[in-house]
């Protein structure tokens, strides 16, 4: 069936204003709950027109008007394709976004490899205390739901789940409505025990589904990349030096640049010690990377905002340069940023 917009959004504001009211919605109510701008009377009419269509009803006479299990199945079905074309596009522009990101890092350890004649590393952005942005509860079948989760930086989990009882459309619109309301722009540290037992109180004999949702939401804001993407550059520049060159400290060190696990946690560790000027300098055996206690290695922290943050890291030797990597390591990290937004700026 289609709808003009006009008609559309009056139907929308019926079933949103009943949901949250329980009352029937009469044409100065909408009047006031819409953005259209129209009159009473020709609210009125539009309102005659859903009815003979069969998408609200009026429950007696001089009453409001109520949505048809018509209504709600067109609310529902639009409701849906809405959220998933946007999430459909925001997935394509995390991947645009991920392509981009992922060529601005490895230019970043070509140049810091250039500019220092050490070698360079960086990992790719990774998400950190993620806050809830959207939920969206679809029934499946009689038994099963779907839970879509979308979290900070538009990371989107799908979550499916067994319910006892089967849920009409009104209860679920309801639900969708109470978890958003409740949840949206929280991080999980937030969603305290007051707050789940009151979700719950007012979910009634569907509480179990907000418990449900919840286990969901604490997978998907918890969740973490199988494994850290890392960038290097200029693996071959620390054997340029006497004290790094000989055969069995230069296959160390190859071989620790070459597995990116303990990588991994190298910078893992320089984002939990880091100090406040936001650069951690491990020298010699301070290192975590048995590989490298010959070597020195200066890490910081990147922050693109949103959630997303990773580290960069120079590998030199003990006598490195201290002063130029630092320097360099600081106007980094205050272009890096600049750099992402000028490339989103230019789509």
């Amino acid at each position: 069936m289609q709808l003009d917009d006009r008609k559309k959004k009056i139907l929308h504001a019926i079933i949103r204003n009943y949901l949250e009211t329980g009352e029937p919605v009469g044409s100065r109510t909408i009047s006031k709950y819409t953005d259209l701008n129209l009159s009473s009377a020709t609210i009125r009419n539009e309102m005659s027109d859903l009815e003979e269509m069969g998408l609200i009803i009026q429950p007696h006479t001089s009453a409001g008007r109520i949505p048809s299990d018509m209504g709600y199945r067109l609310y529902v079905d639009t409701m849906l394709e809405d959220k998933e074309r946007e999430i459909t596009e925001m997935k394509e522009l995390m991947i645009q976004k991920a392509d981009r990101m992922e060529q601005v890092l490895k230019q970043v350890v070509k140049i810091l490899a250039a500019n220092t004649n050490y070698t360079s590393i960086i990992s790719a952005p990774r998400m950190h205390h993620n806050k809830l942005k959207f939920i969206q509860l679809s029934q499946v079948d009689e038994h099963q739901i779907l839970a879509v989760i979308v979290v900070e930086g538009n990371l989107v989990q799908n979550k499916m789940f067994q319910v006892e009882e089967p849920i009409d459309n009104e209860t679920l619109l309801k639900l969708n409505i109470l978890l958003n309301t409740s949840l949206n722009g929280l991080t999980l540290e937030e969603i305290n025990l007051g707050m789940i037992a009151k979700m719950k109180e007012q979910a009634g004999i569907h509480s179990q589904v907000v418990s449900s949702v919840l286990d969901a939401i604490a997978e998907s804001i918890q969740v973490e990349e199988e494994e850290m993407e890392i960038y290097t550059s200029g693996t071959t520049n620390i054997l340029k030096y006497p004290e790094l060159s000989d055969n069995d400290r230069a296959a160390q060190l190859l071989g620790a640049l070459e597995d990116k696990k303990p990588l991994a946690g190298l910078l893992e560790d320089s984002q939990e010690h880091e100090n406040s000027t936001g650069i951690q300098v491990y020298i010699g055996s301070e290192t975590p990377v048995q590989n490298m206690k010959d070597c020195s290695v200066v890490t910081a922290t990147y922050d693109l905002g949103d959630g997303m943050h990773g580290t960069v890291g120079i590998i030199g030797p003990k006598r490195m340069d201290y002063d130029k990597v630092i320097g360099t390591m600081k106007t980094l990290m205050a272009q890096l940023d600049g750099i992402y937004k000028r490339k989103e700026s230019d789509d």
